[in-house]
């Protein structure tokens, strides 16, 4: 559901898709074919959410916000199932992982892969091109051409699996 917090109302882009079991609250920006799925949260109550375009947030996702830092999602990105990400920026082209939690300050460059299960500590800078895991999370390589055009292709697909749920296109697989 898209709710009003006082006299913030969320905006949605063109072709964003909102699962009837998501909640989309107060200063929401979801950007052009964003997606989010079933039973996530998005609770910008005390701060803004920004969500890119083509970027997807899947099952069981909460994002929230702290009092100084809004949360901000790139273009392009994929949050796994039952992810926590809070007050923090992920860039472009971002992958983050089933089940990880990127916590307060932190900022994830452009072109990284989270790997499932990761906690990205408060306040943490991660550079572009990176395969991030752990807990604590940590650099542990660059991500090879190949993967960084996967993290696109992710992306692509779930615009795909929002259209059938806009029934805007018949699900080609």
């Amino acid at each position: 559901m898209i709710h009003a917090f006082g006299d913030s109302q969320p905006a949605l882009g063109p072709r964003v898709f909102v699962a009837p079991s998501a909640d989309v609250i107060g200063r929401v920006e979801l950007g052009e074919d964003a997606s989010i799925f079933f039973q996530c949260v998005l609770r910008a109550d005390i701060n803004y959410i920004r969500v890119g375009p083509r970027t997807n947030v899947q099952d069981h996702t909460t994002i929230h916000v702290a009092s100084d830092l809004g949360t901000t999602l790139g273009a392009d990105v994929s949050v796994g199932h039952g992810c926590t990400i809070h007050a923090c920026t992920v860039g472009n082209r971002v992958l983050v992982g089933m089940g990880s939690i990127i916590m307060d300050g932190t900022v994830v460059g452009d072109d990284c892969l989270i790997a499932a299960g990761s906690l990205l500590p408060k306040d943490k800078t991660y550079q572009a091109g990176t395969l991030i895991m752990g807990n604590p999370a940590k650099p542990v390589r660059k991500l090879s051409a190949d993967e960084i055009a996967g993290l696109v292709k992710l992306a692509h697909k779930y615009v795909d699996v929002k259209d059938v749920y806009l029934h805007t296109r018949p699900w080609p697989g």
